[in-house]
Parts: structure tokens; sequence; C-alpha cells
């Protein structure tokens, strides 16, 4: 016989049996194709040797007016704004108190230190900063400590040492600043006595109930940021007060002055802290308001818009003012804010601020399925007149909001059944809403990408895209999918696009696992379907950054589609890279073949390794059901390296492989385990002889 060449269909179809879908590929991990053949994907580094605190969810790329680029970090901890590799703590003030009169309570030889804040709000896993305290039991509490258990009135917490001594004490200037409380780092399912809300269900019989995972969702307004997690507040984030604490002067007059070398906007909310002690008349981690600005030197007040305060006495110690992020609703400007939120979005046109699923004018409860906007260009004012285009509506298909995505000339809207267009009409109506499609669904407010102006988002039990029409999106891999998912971690699905590759990635756990594990991809360009296992928690394909940005679940952020790599830890480690094709005849009816050698078509390009390869494999079979190697080689080999030995004048490798494969059908695999190998496929070839038949 002459030499057969294998140029297979591209793309990899799990919808029906290795035989069945003769011609193509069944099986992969980190490869994509590229003009139909399939190469390995890109490698990944890490961006610094920093890391943060919690799960990264939501990530959110912008430049300031001064050229800084910026990410917004949200963890299930803490929220950050990472700029050159470093991470800043900006993460909202929940409350700041002053405990009562000797808070602190030690035992001898423990680390754990017990406090007394008989005002609650607090959760295990809160973080809580500490100033002012006296030392107790050989120990001095300040700083930030995150809290380990809690009871209506105590926590306890972790100090860096033993006490000396059971002892109570810690004075009566204690402040305690804790941020907004942390959130759940997976959905978890329970089921029984205290699941659920009080009231639910019938006696004697359990109820379920899901914790929720803590996303944040965020969005720049010019230069600055508005963010917050599902089921919480707005917040507002300036870049101009910095992302690090700046240092300010007070002084002691009437009314106080003060200085700084960061530029602070009349109404802004503020809080100090310091190293030593701040003037009389002002108090570590209240909330104040800057008036009578001037840029870098202001006053400021109890209320917004009241009084200059007035300091005396004596100061001591470096003064900063904290960069966490206040609530939207305390600015000075603020009108009828909505106080909760499961989704906020900045629209490109005319920016309006939305808020999805909140509270309703005059109302604290909130609507699942009321939207909310600001006026055009002011995310403070929320309150609608005549004078000013802030509105609202609510949808009528579905029982909650899931997420928003602005998409060309309109905002799209996805609740748990359907999805919407919301248009700019103008006034009186502002925005009206047009139902595109029914009886749909979403996996999780990060499971939609838009790409090429089409809108591609995962269901609980399909994939789907927008174009104009709300349609099922074909797809080769959906039984494979969705019979391998952990239905109760859809809100983990998250999804991101690779344009530099036409590609839509979403990630997801597959049934027995609680953390993300795999991803499937649409090359849109293409048509086609390919998926592996990749352990990350966010995603970021943005203009504004030289790589896409993804999230790990060792805290930290990595370019990917760079290198060949593994380089997450610092360390390049090999990316295991392989695909496998579906079975194929290798002669009519039911004559066997036998194969004694092939000839690889494939190319290194990209690779910094000296001497790059890949191993080729043929799995042989008697029938469809004798699985592979049945029968086995023939006192031979079915697999052999295949090595690039130059790249000049042309590139070569190894030109032909002789094996001893004999079987009725095939399947073939390529794999590369090496460190700096990029490889991409062509069109192999095998020759082979009839041998009989059995």
């Amino acid at each position: 016989m002459t030499l057969q060449k294998f140029l297979l269909k591209p793309g990899v179809n799990r919808e029906n049996t290795r035989y069945t879908t003769e011609g193509g590929w069944y099986d992969c991990d980190k490869i994509r194709f590229r003009q139909g053949t399939p190469e390995k994907i890109g490698g990944w580094q890490w961006i610094s040797s920093n890391t943060y605190l919690g799960i990264c969810r939501s990530l959110w790329d912008w430049v300031t007016l001064g050229g800084i680029n910026l990410t917004g970090v949200g963890t299930n901890l803490k929220f950050y704004i990472e700029t050159g590799g470093s991470y800043y703590d900006v993460t909202p003030i929940r409350a700041a108190v002053t405990l009562a009169a000797n808070p602190i309570s030690t035992q001898l030889n423990s680390s754990t230190v017990t406090i007394t804040d008989a005002n609650g709000g607090y959760t295990p896993g809160d973080f809580v900063t500490f100033y002012g305290a006296t030392a107790v039991g050989g120990l001095t509490i300040s700083g930030q400590y995150q809290i380990q258990t809690a009871t209506a009135s105590t926590y306890t917490i972790i100090a860096a040492s033993t006490a000396s001594s059971t002892a109570v004490g810690g004075g009566s200037n204690v402040r305690a600043i804790y941020q907004v409380n942390v959130g759940a780092d997976f959905s978890s399912p329970t089921v029984g006595w205290g699941a659920g809300g009080w009231g639910l269900g019938t006696w004697g019989n359990g109820v379920s109930s899901t914790t929720t995972l803590r996303i944040w969702n965020q969005n720049n307004f010019g230069e600055n940021l508005i963010f917050g997690p599902s089921g919480g507040g707005i917040y507002y984030w300036e870049a101009s007060t910095g992302y690090t604490a700046p240092t300010v002067s007070i002084s002691i007059a009437s009314p106080a002055v003060i200085s700084a070398t960061n530029t602070f906007n009349n109404g802004t909310p503020i809080r100090f802290t310091t190293t030593g002690a701040l003037p009389t008349g002002l108090t570590v981690g209240t909330q104040y308001f800057v008036i009578n600005s001037t840029g870098t030197t202001f006053n400021v007040a109890a209320t917004a818009g009241g009084a200059a305060i007035n300091t005396s006495g004596t100061q001591s110690g470096t003064h900063t003012v904290l960069p966490n992020a206040p609530l939207l609703k305390d600015y000075a400007a603020a009108a009828s804010v909505p106080i909760i939120q499961n989704y906020v979005l900045v629209s490109d046109i005319n920016r309006f601020v939305f808020a999805f699923g909140c509270n309703d004018y005059g109302s604290t409860t909130l609507d699942p399925m009321l939207i909310r906007w600001s006026d055009q260009e002011d995310p403070f004012n929320w309150s609608p007149a005549a004078t000013n285009q802030a509105g609202s509506l609510r949808l009528s298909h579905g029982s909650k909001i899931i997420t928003a995505m602005q998409a060309r000339q309109e905002v799209l809207v996805w609740t748990d059944s359907s999805v919407y267009s919301l248009q700019y009409q103008g006034a009186p109506a502002v925005w009206g809403a047009q139902l595109l499609g029914d009886s749909i669904s979403i996996a999780s407010q990060n499971a939609a990408v838009y790409a090429s102006n089409v809108a591609y988002w995962m269901g609980i039990d399909k994939f789907y895209k927008y174009d104009g029409r709300v349609q099922t999106l074909r797809c080769d891999l959906r039984q494979y999918i969705f019979q391998d998912i952990n239905q109760n971690q859809y809100q983990q699905v998250f999804s991101g696009t690779n344009e530099a590759y036409n590609e839509a990635w979403w990630f997801y756990c597959s049934a027995n696992s609680t953390t993300i594990d795999k991803y499937v991809v649409y090359n849109y360009a293409e048509d086609v379907w390919y998926f592996g296992t990749m352990a990350r928690t966010a995603w970021l394909d943005s203009g504004l950054q030289t790589y896409p940005v993804a999230a790990t679940y060792i805290n930290n952020l990595v370019y990917h589609e760079t290198g060949n790599d593994d380089v997450a830890t610092g360390v390049a480690a090999p990316i295991v890279s392989y695909i496998t094709s579906s079975e194929f005849d290798l002669d009519d009816g039911h004559k066997f073949a036998f194969i004694w050698r092939v000839l690889p078509d494939i190319t290194f390009r990209g690779s910094n390794a000296v001497s790059p390869q890949v191993t080729m494999y043929l799995y042989p079979l008697e029938n469809s059901g004798s699985g592979y190697n049945d029968p086995a080689s023939v006192g031979g080999t079915n697999n052999a390296a295949v090595i690039r030995t130059a790249t000049l004048p042309i590139e070569q490798f190894t030109g032909q492989i002789y094996t001893r494969v004999r079987g009725r059908q095939l399947a073939m695999k390529v794999e590369s385990t090496g460190l700096g190998v990029a490889w991409q496929l062509g069109a192999p070839r095998v020759d082979m002889r009839p041998d009989g038949r059995r």
C-alpha cells in the first residue's frame, strides 16, 4: 500500500463514540487549533512573587489619567488594587468602634487572645485592626488580625507570640476597625436544622440552602473604580487619593488644616490612622468628610456638609489616610444611592451607573428583578427628577437578575430564565428593556463573554450565543461537559476571551471537585471546540495588558500565552500537552493492516528548548470495543520520539519512525512533556500493508 496521509478535521468531538467520530479528534489537554491543525497552547508565568489573601473571583483593568495601569482584584477575603506586581489592600471598612474598657483577655502560654466587643457584626475570618491598646499579659495587640472564632459579643485572634500571663486589660482607648465581612470561597449546600432563613420549610422537615460565593463586580468610572460584592453595598475608590495610605500633616488650629501629597475632593469620606496620637478632636478610624479642599490641603467635617472640625492638645507619630474605599452612598453628593445590589455596571453609552437587583427608592429590601441607574455622568445622583436622567425599571421574566454586560449599543441583562436588551431612549423613559429570549439559563454571574460583537454564555445544560437573536450554540462537547460538572458549584463558573486566538474560555468544577479544575474553549473564528484541565479562579483579557491575566489557587496572578512552560511559582515546570484522535479504519471491512513506518509532520516553531521533542503514539484496535493495543504491537513499539535536530536552513526533525503495529483500527496521539517545547502538528503519514484477517 502507499503512504496514507492523516489530516483530521479540526476540533474535538465527544458527542458520540470514538469510532463514530472517525476522521476527527477525541481527547486533548492544553492544545488549540490554528487553521485546522492542533498546537500546544502558550505557557504562563507569575506577574511577581507577591501574593494576595483569599480566592480571587473578579479582575478589572483600567488606566488612570496619569497613565498608571491598575487592576482591581476581588477575593473572598479582601479587595486589592494591583499595580506593578504589588497588591494594595483597599477593602472597605464595615465599622470603627471604641471598645469598652479593658477588652483584651490573654491566657498563660497561649497565643489565642479574646476580644470583647458588644457591638457584634463580626464573623470568623473577618479582619480587624487595633489601635491604642496597652500591653496585656506581655502582649501588645496592635495592627491587623484575622478573627478565628466568634460569639455574639466576643471573638478570638492569634497573636504573634504567646502570653506571659493570664490577664485582662488593654485600657480604655482601644479602637477596632473592621473590614467588611469576608465571603465564602465556594458554594456550600447545607440541609436540615439551621439551613435557610427563619420560617422556611415545615415543622419536622429539613430545608436546603446554599452559601453564596463571594464575587465582587467592578467597573471604572473614568479613573475611579465603582465596585461591590454581590448582595452588598456599592463602593467608590478614587485614584487621586492613592492605593497606599498617604501621609498627611494636621495642624492644631480652629479649624484644623490637613495637608497631603495626594489630591482629595470635597465631599470625599476619609478615615485617619496614626502611629502615635491624633490631635484632640479627631479619632482613629472615624469617618470624616473633606471640605474646603484646594486639592492637597483641606478641612474635615463630622458630617457631609458640616462645619470644619477644630483641633487642640498635642499630637505624635505619623498620620495617614486609610486607602480603603468608602460606600458610594456616604459621599456628600450622594442622593438615593442603592444600599444593596447584586451587580453593578457602568455603561459605555453616556456613562450611567447601573445597579441590578437592588433596593427601591425609600426601601431597604432587595428586589432581585429591579434595575436602577444614576444620572448621566454622575455616579452619585440616583434620585429621579425632571432635571436629571436617573431612573429605574423592573423586569418581569425570571426570579432574579444574574448578570449584565455592555454590548454594541445596548446592555444585555440575564435573569435566571431570560435575557433582555437595555437600550438608551432618552428622556423621559431614559432606558427601555426588550425581551430577547425566554426559557434560557446562565450558569453564573461570570459565565458570559462578548467577542466580535457576539455574546456567548454557558447555561446549566448547554451553551448559547446572541448575535442579534438568541440561539443555542452548537457544541461538540455538550455531553462531556455537562455530565461531568459539579452542579452545586455553578456559581464558580467563569469565562473570558483570548482575543489573540479568537477563543472564548469557560472554567468549571468537575463533578467530584469543589474547586475549578477544568476548562472548555470555543474558537469562534474556526467554529471548533476543545477542552482541558487547569486550575484558575478568574480571567482578564484586556487590551491594556500585554497578555491575558488569570488568578490561581496559589494566590497570585499569572500572565498567559507567554513562553512555553508553567512558571506560576517562579520556577519553570513543563506543561503536559496532548491530543488523541478518534478511531479510524486502516483498511476496508474485516481486514487487518500492518503499520511498519510513520513519517511525522510537525513544527517546533516557538520552542526555546535546545532539542524540543514530542512523542507520537499509535494505538491499534481489533475492533471498537477491544481497547487500545489489542492486539498488542508485534515484536516492536507503538510509540517513538520526534525530535528537532536543526532550524536552519530549514527546520529538521525525525524523518521517520519504524513501528510494528497491527489492527483493523487505529488511534493516534501526540504528546509533549518537556520544558521549552512548542509544537504544531501537520499531516503525518503512515506506511502500511495488508495483514490478513481474523
